[in-house]
């Protein structure tokens, strides 16, 4: 085999290589974008509950209600506050659960077990 042949099938090999390092960087890329939009969704969800929290406690320490309007019973104080913490708590579940369900379909849980089982 003359030096020429022998140097193009070596370009070709190493073409090849590079070739498939790229779809992995691609791929690797491709998962770390994706973890980063999750995490952004979660950040989202955490920040509307905070939110929620926020417009219920304002709600509750509201100034007094004008001369015009009857003043509100203790009991009216209460339901009210019941209903504002329900409100929240049901935000949080559904966070935590959002969380959950994205957390047991993360592509990442089966590329760590394919890169296992290719390693043995």
């Amino acid at each position: 085999m003359n030096p020429l042949a022998l140097r193009k099938q070596l370009l070709i090999a190493e073409s090849e290589l590079n070739r498939a390092q790229l779809a992995e960087e691609w791929q690797t890329m491709g998962h770390g974008i994706r973890d980063l939009a999750h995490r952004a969704k979660s950040i989202g969800a955490w920040a509307s509950s905070a939110a929620l929290l926020v417009a219920g406690v304002t709600a509750l320490r509201r100034s007094s209600p004008a001369p015009s309007v009857t003043r509100s019973t203790w009991f009216q104080k209460i339901q009210n506050g019941a209903r504002v913490a329900w409100t929240i708590w049901s935000a949080f579940c559904a966070c935590s659960q959002n969380q959950e369900r994205q957390q047991s379909r993360s592509p990442f849980n089966a590329r760590d077990s394919a890169a296992q089982n290719r390693s043995t």
